[in-house]
């Protein structure tokens, strides 16, 4: 079995490293890569939707990056207790109409002896954004790391 550190029980510094590590992944947009922090037998809710398994898991995010172009993703850590952590997140992503939207939303984690990610449940609402009103480009900049992000 992959080992994925940090490891629980969390402490704050492993908390935000794991959440870094997890925005650091979900910016490459590459499905496999992502999916490889989650157990084989992963559980899911993202939304409405709800996905059980690591090919399902890179299926469904190979769908979302289909769909949300240019996408870009600030996370942060909200609470950490044991084998769970609770993030709250932006993303922000272009429709193939040109139209931008930012998303906000939390997740609750819950993780493996291993560090793998065994349920993850996401609940998101997005909000229509100009294009002048972006504010998340790319892969956070190493400057920016530990960050918390805006309220709006």
């Amino acid at each position: 079995m992959a080992l994925r550190p940090p490891f629980p029980p969390f402490d704050e510094e492993t908390a935000v490293q794991k959440v870094q590590a997890a925005e650091d992944a979900w910016n490459t947009r590459d499905p496999g890569h992502v999916a490889l922090a989650y157990t084989e037998d992963s559980v899911w809710r993202n939304r409405d939707v709800f996905v059980t398994g690591r090919d399902a898991i890179t299926a469904f995010l190979r769908e979302k990056w289909q769909r949300e172009l240019d996408y870009a993703l600030r996370k942060e850590l909200w609470g950490f207790r044991g084998d769970r952590i609770a993030v709250r997140f932006q993303y922000e992503c272009r429709d193939a109409d040109g139209r931008w939207w930012r998303s906000y939303g939390n997740e609750l984690w819950e993780f493996t002896g291993e560090g793998l990610m065994r349920r993850r449940e996401a609940s998101i609402n997005d909000v229509p954004i100009t294009e002048a009103e972006r504010r998340i480009f790319g892969p956070r900049p190493e400057a920016e790391r530990g960050a918390p992000l805006p309220v709006r």
